[in-house]
């Protein structure tokens, strides 16, 4: 599969009640290309997961600017975040010989 998975901290920038219901429709541990979110109790730091697919010529900038884009695409207030990205292409499985 040529994608990256990307994985972005951050903490929420004071959600209104609406807002915290939006939050609550997204929550999940998968990674999709839409992105789910995790969260503290207080809704106030957040795990945001999100696959982005990956052209050739792809790298771990175009794969954040991927992730962030998903991220504003929900219209929640953020700041403060931090990636970390796996390029998806360059793991190998290693398969057991029985």
């Amino acid at each position: 599969m040529d994608a990256f998975r990307v994985i972005i901290r951050g903490k929420f920038d004071a959600l209104d009640e609406s807002a915290r219901a939006v939050l609550a429709a997204k929550t999940d541990v998968a990674f999709t290309e839409e992105g789910t979110f995790s969260y503290d109790v207080n809704a106030t730091a957040f795990t945001f997961r999100c696959q982005v697919p990956a052209g050739p010529d792809d790298d771990e900038r175009a794969a954040k600017d991927g992730a962030t884009a998903a991220l504003a695409e929900h219209g929640l207030p953020y700041r403060d975040l931090n990636y970390a990205v796996t390029d998806l292409r360059a793991i190998k499985i290693r398969r057991k010989n029985r």
